[in-house]
C-alpha cells in the first residue's frame, strides 16, 4: 500500500475561488539590499536551506552568437558570514534542475540537459549528495523540468512543470504544461504520486507554510503568465484555490511566470518574474507581493533593486534572498546579483 492510500482521501478536491484583495501601499521600513554576490552569473535556478546555509546549483547563462552554456557548479551561501562557497559539480549540466534539502540530505531532481537532441531535452535524473560526491538515486518515472518543489515531513513534492508532449524531446518546443505531483519518499528511495494540480503550468513557485504547499504564479506555453495561487494540503491530499497574485500596478501585467517565493513568519513573499509581449519584447518584474492566509489578500511590498526572472529564492529566519536570474526578459542577461529582505514588521 502507497503512503498516499494511507491517507484520508475526499471526494473531491473542493476548491474554492476568492475574490483577490490588494493593498498597495509600500513597505517603507523594508528593503531589498545588496549581499555577496555569487561567484558567477546564471539563471533558471531554484534553492534549498540546507544546515543554516542556501544552496543553488545548474542554470544557465544564454549568450549571443554561442552554444547555450549550462552550468554545472553548486553554491553555497552562508548567511552568517556574507559569503560563497562551492559543493562538489552535478554529474552532469542542468538547467531549470530542482533543489531539495531534507533530514540533512541534498537533492537535485529533473531539469534539462544537452542531449543530441538539443539543449532542451528534459531530464529523469535524480542525485543525492552523498561523502562529497552526488550519486544517482531513483529517477522521475517521465521527464519534469520547469516544476516546482518542497519538502515536508520526509517527503520531496515535485509538482507541475513540463514534460515532452510527443517523440520529441530536446527543443523548447518538444514540451508541454503538466499538472502532475510527483512525490518522492527518502527514507524508502522510492516515487509515489498525489493528486494533481489543479492547474497545469511551468515556471511558478511554491513554499511550504501553515503545513500546506502553496504554488503561485506560473505561466503556460498558450495563455502566458497567471497570478493563481492553489494550496495543497497533504494530510486530505486536496487542493484549494485562493486569491490570486494582482497584475504590475505600473505595466499592467501580470505577475506569473519566472517568479519566487519563500515563506516567513506566516506570509507567502513572491517576487520577480516576468512578461512577454506579442511580437517580441516584454519586461521583468521588480515588485514584491505579501500574502496573508488569514486575510486570503496579498499586499504591495518593496521592490527589488534589481528586477530579475529565474531567480531563487530562500528564507532564514526573518530574511528573505533573492539569488540571481536574469535581468531582462528571456535569456539575454544573466545576473548574478543576491538582495535581502529583512520582513521585520512579521516580528
Amino acid at each position: 500500500m502507497s503512503i498516499l492510500d494511507r491517507r484520508t482521501f475526499l471526494a473531491a478536491a473542493g476548491a474554492s475561488a476568492a475574490v483577490p484583495s490588494v493593498a498597495c501601499a509600500q513597505e517603507p521600513a523594508e528593503s531589498w539590499n545588496a549581499r555577496a554576490s555569487l561567484p558567477w552569473p546564471v539563471q533558471e535556478i531554484y534553492a534549498a536551506v540546507h544546515q543554516g546555509r542556501i544552496v543553488t546549483g545548474g542554470g544557465l547563462v544564454a549568450r549571443a552568437g554561442q552554444p547555450l552554456h549550462i552550468e554545472d557548479r553548486v553554491g553555497l551561501y552562508d548567511p552568517a558570514t556574507d559569503a560563497w562557497s562551492e559543493l562538489p559539480k552535478l554529474p552532469s549540466p542542468r538547467h531549470h534542475p530542482m533543489v531539495f534539502a531534507s533530514d540533512g540530505e541534498l537533492f537535485v531532481f529533473g531539469g534539462y540537459g544537452r542531449s543530441a537532441a538539443g539543449e532542451w531535452t528534459s531530464m529523469r535524473d535524480c542525485w543525492v549528495l552523498s561523502e562529497g560526491a552526488w550519486v544517482e538515486t531513483i529517477p522521475l518515472d517521465a521527464p519534469q523540468s520547469e516544476a516546482v518543489g518542497v519538502s515536508h515531513d520526509g517527503l520531496l513534492h515535485l509538482i507541475t512543470g513540463r514534460t515532452p508532449g510527443g517523440l520529441g524531446n530536446g527543443n523548447w518546443n518538444d514540451q508541454v504544461d503538466t499538472d502532475a505531483h510527483r512525490v518522492y519518499i527518502t527514507g524508502a528511495d522510492a516515487w509515489d504520486t498525489a493528486r494533481p494540480c489543479p492547474m497545469a503550468r511551468n515556471s511558478a513557485a511554491a513554499a511550504v507554510m501553515d503545513g500546506a504547499i502553496w504554488v503561485a504564479g506560473g505561466r503556460t506555453v498558450s495563455g502566458g503568465g497567471t497570478g493563481r495561487l492553489d494550496r495543497y494540503d497533504p494530510a486530505e491530499d486536496r487542493w484549494d484555490t485562493l486569491a490570486p497574485i494582482p497584475p504590475s500596478p505600473e505595466t499592467g501585467q501580470q505577475v506569473g511566470g519566472g517568479l519566487a517565493m519563500a515563506a516567513i513568519s506566516g506570509r507567502l513573499v513572491a517576487f520577480g518574474g516576468e512578461w512577454f509581449q506579442r511580437g517580441g519584447g516584454g519586461g521583468v518584474f521588480r515588485e514584491t507581493w505579501i500574502y496573508t492566509a488569514a486575510d486570503d489578500a496579498w499586499r504591495r511590498g518593496p521592490d527589488m533593486a534589481t528586477p530579475r526572472h529565474g531567480l531563487a529564492a530562500a528564507a532564514i529566519d526573518n530574511t528573505v534572498y533573492a539569488i540571481a536570474g536574469g535581468e531582462v526578459v528571456s535569456g539575454g542577461r544573466a545576473g548574478n546579483v543576491v538582495e535581502a529582505c529583512e520582513f521585520s514588521l512579521f516580528y
